[in-house]
């Protein structure tokens, strides 16, 4: 389970009992700096955004791809983003990701595009000034973040495709073509965040991948926003996404013994 930025594995504890229910070994973690994974004071604590999917994602991979059974990956938000830059991604056979957008304010409607803007060009900066680090808690926004993360997120998102728009990154961003398993990107329409365009602006980046994307239509009294996707309310969406990741086993089998036999 790939968890969105700032979001404690706490939060998808029912997601993981839901999974484990119908059979699947489920492997949740907090990233280094976030929940169990934080040490005792986040000023000075040194670290860059990408080592959640360098060294934590990539080190959940080696753990669970030690056997033979298919490995599968259910990512959020930047859970989407990690699946392209892990070195071990081709152990993994098949992934559904919610909410992966490209992080760009432009993508978002008016109102909440100028909250965005806002708040990396004026309030965050002042709070990671002051505190030495990002605290999001003041803000009742989540977990607390190290400095480093808020400094690479505040500057891939000033592009409107992330971090494929970053010269520096260029090296990074090759491996995104070199994933080539299936997988099912879902966003929901109320998704401010990561609307539909914002998740395709970035998903182009997946190439060589087969991909499926699903826009989620929000019904009566039923919000999914940015952080709904994982409310127990909406298992039957998990029930979908796990139905949907099993699909891709059975259909590579077919594959394969169909190729055999001709």
């Amino acid at each position: 389970m790939a968890s969105a930025t700032g979001v404690p594995q706490r939060f998808y504890r029912r997601f993981a009992e839901h999974a484990s229910q119908r059979g699947f070994t489920v492997l949740t973690l907090d990233y280094r700096g976030i929940g169990d994974s934080k040490p005792d004071s986040l000023k000075g604590f040194d670290m860059a955004y990408l080592d959640w999917a360098l060294l934590d994602l990539k080190a959940a991979v080696d753990y669970l791809g030690k056997d033979d059974q298919p490995l599968y990956w259910m990512g959020h938000s930047f859970g989407g983003h990690a699946l392209g830059l892990l070195p071990n991604q081709t152990r993994i056979a098949a992934a559904y990701c919610f909410g992966t957008g490209a992080g760009w304010a432009g993508w978002m409607p008016g109102l909440e595009a100028l909250k965005v803007r806002l708040m990396w060009g004026g309030v965050l900066p002042l709070i990671v000034r002051v505190k030495g680090y990002l605290a999001w808690s003041l803000l009742g926004m989540g977990e607390d973040l190290p400095r480093g993360v808020y400094r690479d997120w505040r500057h891939w998102c000033s592009f409107p495709r992330y971090f494929f728009d970053d010269p520096q990154m260029a090296d990074t961003v090759r491996r995104f073509a070199d994933v080539r398993m299936p997988c099912l990107f879902a966003n929901a329409e109320d998704d401010l965040w990561a609307l539909p365009r914002s998740r395709d602006a970035f998903i182009v980046g997946y190439r060589n991948a087969t991909l499926e994307r699903r826009d989620l239509p929000v019904s009566a009294g039923q919000a999914i926003g940015h952080m709904g996707y994982f409310r127990p309310t909406l298992a039957p969406l998990w029930d979908e996404a796990l139905d949907w990741l099993l699909a891709q086993e059975v259909s590579a089998e077919v594959q394969l013994r169909s190729g055999t036999q001709g």
